[in-house]
């Protein structure tokens, strides 16, 4: 989008302010706000931010300004503010791209994929929960008589929701994202808005916008959203999957469709999904970047009966036990994934282990069958089934020696990430809370 295409836009729209938006490392929005009486100078110059306050964005207050240049290809009128729009954008630093911008390090895999002929395409699976603060301040479920045991899909539930899921819902039509599966899922107060695919940049910046639009209007009708992994230890965590396929540049043809295969799937997306395999506990420290994370990577069954995610280092058809599922012919699944992770840093993973895959044409194995949340772990260790790291600590050890995973981040950025998370770590395991105060205190 040109500049005079953005200002020809601008007023027929009737735009008055810009957010002029980047991630830092969480994947959480910051942005500033911009009338429009200067988008000249944001259009050449970008926004001033200072890093350091920015989050996690490897500067020091003693750094220079960071400015984000946007790219007004993302440009998103908000349904709800119509004068106003949220726009993308890059970091720069001293005139040059900055290795420690997320959106930066996607762009610059999604090159490396085009130079190979290839085009991702991706489509993500966001749920998130519905939350009130009780009396004390804590946050409670948002509609107390969401209690079934087994909600999902519940008519009755999904209706005394429905202000919230239709506003949502409609946001997006009005925006083009083509919305076409929603529902109330497996936990309580837990919902779930599905949009058609694009290509993997505008997919990653869709689902930032998402994000904060679910979190805004959640607040705007009197509630809470959360994307948390596992906010309540007897409930259903929310995952985020991500949907993959490999497309020739034109965006004419799926490279990953095999109508003759037993799977629907060619070989490229076999050596694509065996190489996202053959990383899986690198990409775990991205996919699933919090402590909290490895609370929902689980087999325990909470209380609706099935946890939804994966630990199997494994692929499967229509089976929602395996890692990567294969829900149709043409594209694959990776359920590892959940609501936390940074959808630039985590797309720029899984398309450098899966082009890794093709250059060296890993083979995944064969497909597993069955539940494998009712196996054995020695059983599943004896079939040579590997398993996700059980921690976030465990997790950035992998990336750490993951050296395809490191380039595809900046060898600096993927230090600088392990770091951050190894302190999160820490900070958490030095942590003394109630349940170790209830269950040592009497006895020792």
């Amino acid at each position: 989008m040109t500049l005079d295409q953005v200002k020809e836009f601008v007023a027929a729209n009737g735009i008055d302010f810009f957010l002029c938006s980047f991630v830092e490392m969480s994947g959480m929005p910051k942005a500033k706000v911009v009338p429009v009486t200067h988008l000249d100078d944001m259009a050449s110059e970008g926004a001033g931010f200072a890093g350091f306050a920015a989050g996690n964005m490897g500067q020091g207050p003693h750094d220079s300004d960071m400015m984000n240049i946007p790219d007004f290809n993302s440009m998103t009128v908000l349904p709800w503010r119509k004068n106003t729009a949220w726009v993308a954008g890059n970091i720069q630093v001293e005139g040059e791209p900055f290795g420690y911008c997320p959106r930066t390090i996607l762009q610059r895999q999604l090159a490396k994929a085009e130079a190979k002929g290839y085009r991702l395409n991706l489509g993500v699976e966001a749920e998130f929960i519905l939350l009130k603060k009780d009396d004390q301040g804590n946050y409670a479920l948002a509609d107390p008589m969401d209690t079934l045991e087994k909600p999902c899909y519940d008519l009755v539930t999904l209706h005394r929701n429905l202000d919230v899921m239709t506003t949502l819902i409609g946001f997006m039509q009005e925006l083009g994202w083509e919305p076409y599966a929603n529902d109330h899922e497996d936990a309580n107060c837990q919902f779930e808005i599905n949009w058609t695919y694009s290509d993997a940049l505008t997919t990653a910046d869709r689902q930032t916008f998402f994000r904060w639009m679910v979190k805004v209007n959640a607040e705007r009708l009197g509630y809470h959203a959360t994307f948390m992994p596992k906010p309540f230890s007897h409930l259903t965590g929310s995952g985020a999957h991500y949907h993959m396929s490999l497309w020739d540049p034109e965006n004419r043809t799926n490279l990953f469709l095999d109508d003759g295969d037993e799977n629907g799937l060619s070989k490229e997306a076999y050596w694509f999904m065996a190489g996202i395999l053959n990383h899986a506990k690198a990409i775990s420290a991205v996919s699933a970047p919090l402590v909290n994370s490895y609370k929902r990577l689980t087999r325990g069954a909470p209380r609706s009966g099935a946890s939804w995610a994966p630990i199997c280092i494994t692929y499967g058809g229509s089976n929602r036990t395996q890692m990567i599922r294969i829900p149709d012919a043409g594209r694959i699944e990776n359920r590892a994934i959940d609501g936390a992770a940074n959808p630039y840093l985590t797309t720029a993973a899984m398309l450098a282990a899966g082009l890794d895959g093709i250059e060296n044409r890993m083979e995944p194995g064969e497909r597993n069958e069955g539940n494998l949340y009712e196996v054995p772990e020695s059983e599943l260790r004896a079939r040579g089934i590997d398993l996700l790291p059980g921690t976030l600590a465990e997790a950035a050890d992998h990336l750490a020696s993951d050296d395809v995973l490191r380039e595809a981040l900046g060898t600096e950025y993927a230090d600088y990430y392990v770091q951050v998370k190894r302190e999160e770590w820490a900070e958490y395991h030095l942590h003394v809370d109630q349940w170790e105060r209830e269950r040592y205190l009497p006895v020792y």
